[in-house]
């Protein structure tokens, strides 16, 4: 409200001095509707034209029919005014039939329930969020208890089966103990197929159910207000806890969730008396609830996986690591929402922390140094895998002698021909002299060999040569090889032989 004075002025400057609208507010320092409301501005709108429509000739007809059947499609109508002469489409007739359809509002009445008597469950959609290089969805199970209103929530990655059975697990532990009856939406984990009052189950929530003795009860088709109390839950949620909160990690959001419904949701008055907190009130229902069974109800989600190649099987978008002796063969994944467990049969081989990002390897390093203690072992039963245990120092000069253009494969079988002419420690001791003259050749190592061999002859190995140990040599006298020196009669000394070329010379 303006006082009679500003109105005045307002109007005084609009009438009489034919200031525009946003030159008043400026200078009065007032908004501009301030100034439409002062002068009166709805006046000079222009009025709203209705034009004329075919169906206008009908409209007394539609209402009239409207009122004795308030439900009647517009399709019914359409047959029967077109019988009557309208020619007109359809859908002017629609818009027509919904501006003059009677609005019944359907009545309701109160809900109350006993105490441990029945809760009501339902997904909450919070929609994505970035984990590393991939993106989740976001949802929240709630459950709620009908007379108290206590809740548990708790934010999942996904709304698989195994989730929602999680859910209800740790609800109940939460609570205490399990209400009577559980009322659900016609959510796809637990109803499969509706076929008027006949319902089938899914075998899983049927399963929980039978483990933790309460009923399921699915709401009516498109009757969501029977469970209006969750419905509530979650829009409190929204609105006082998830709006304005930025979460890093899951674990996280959970923990600030729990903190939030234990001083603030299980805070607030009760429905029933504002006197009363939803807590003190949830004191006095929870011994009415049904007691909880010795065991819990298992959740894990279970998979087939197999590895064909690679000590590494898939699940959910990441990779994680078996044993090596495992590749080959079908296993079974058993993943909760943070661990994931590999078996065969009824053994663990692996246990790791469950990712949801995308594209990783989880790896084990007990797994990796098997698989290289394996190669190793591999590796000596061919040439350079022998050669380089009995000879460490060959694996530095091949490296270098590829490195500078020299074929691995030819220098290997190089060596280990050597190795059999000359023995492992004349080899190595060789190839260590290579490698400090630079030359990490095999070439090099042969010429050294060949060189220490001219200075200090080694014994002769006749072991790898059988056929030469039994050759019989006759030894003959010393005397008879003094005749081979002796020179033929039409020869001549080395003697005589100088003296003839001093002769000719002359």
């Amino acid at each position: 409200m303006i006082s009679e004075e500003l109105r005045a002025s307002i109007r005084r400057y609009f009438y009489a001095e034919h200031w525009k609208i946003g030159t008043i507010a400026a200078q009065l320092n007032v908004h501009a509707d301030t100034v439409r409301n002062a002068i009166e501005a709805s006046r000079f709108q222009a009025r709203d034209f209705v034009r004329p429509s075919v169906v206008d000739p009908y409209t007394a007809f539609i209402r009239e029919t409207l009122e004795q059947h308030p439900r009647l499609r517009a399709t019914r109508i359409y047959q029967m005014i077109r019988d009557r002469g309208y020619s007109g489409s359809i859908v002017q007739l629609r818009r027509a039939v919904a501006r003059m359809r009677p609005h019944v509002r359907e009545p309701f009445l109160s809900l109350h329930t006993f105490p441990g008597e029945q809760a009501q469950a339902d997904w909450a959609h919070f929609g994505q969020v970035p984990v590393g290089r991939a993106k989740r969805t976001l949802s929240c199970f709630v459950m709620t208890l009908s007379y108290s209103r206590a809740l548990y929530l708790e934010f999942f990655f996904d709304q698989t089966m195994e989730s929602f059975l999680r859910g209800h697990v740790r609800a109940f532990a939460f609570f205490g103990g399990q209400p009577r009856t559980i009322l659900y939406d016609n959510l796809r984990s637990v109803v499969l197929e509706r076929r008027g009052s006949g319902i089938r189950f899914h075998p899983r929530i049927l399963e929980c159910s039978s483990h933790y003795h309460f009923q399921p009860r699915p709401c009516q088709v498109r009757a969501g207000n029977q469970k209006g109390r969750v419905e509530r839950a979650i829009r409190y949620i929204r609105d006082s806890f998830r709006a304005g909160r930025d979460f890093l990690t899951l674990a996280q959001c959970n923990d600030q969730a729990w903190k939030w419904r234990d001083e603030v949701a299980h805070q607030r008055p009760w429905p029933g008396n504002p006197q009363r907190t939803v807590d003190s009130v949830f004191q006095e229902e929870q011994p009415r609830l049904l007691a909880a069974p010795l065991h819990s109800f298992p959740t894990d989600r279970l998979e087939a996986a197999c590895s064909h190649k690679t000590i590494y099987v898939t699940f959910d978008r990441n990779r994680y690591s078996i044993p090596p002796q495992a590749v080959g063969r079908t296993l079974t994944i058993a993943a909760s929402d943070t661990n994931v467990r590999i078996l065969d049969n009824t053994s663990e081989l692996a246990s790791h922390p469950r990712s949801y990002d995308s594209g990783q390897q989880i790896l084990d390093p007990t797994h990796r140094d098997a698989v290289l203690r394996f190669k190793r072992k591999a590796s000596q039963s061919i040439p350079a895998g022998w050669l380089e245990q009995a000879i460490p120092e060959v694996r530095a000069l091949l490296d270098l002698a590829f490195s500078r253009g020299e074929s691995a494969g030819h220098q290997t079988q190089r060596l280990h021909r050597l190795v059999e002419e000359y023995g492992v420690a004349s080899v190595r001791d060789a190839v260590v002299e290579a490698m400090q003259r630079d030359t990490p050749t095999a070439a090099s190592v042969a010429f050294v060999l060949r060189a220490r061999q001219r200075t200090r002859p080694a014994p002769v190995d006749l072991s790898r040569h059988p056929e030469v140990q039994s050759l019989v040599v006759t030894p003959h006298a010393l005397a008879s090889y003094d005749q081979l020196a002796k020179p033929g009669p039409n020869e001549q000394t080395p003697n005589q032989q100088t003296d003839d070329e001093q002769t000719d010379k002359n």
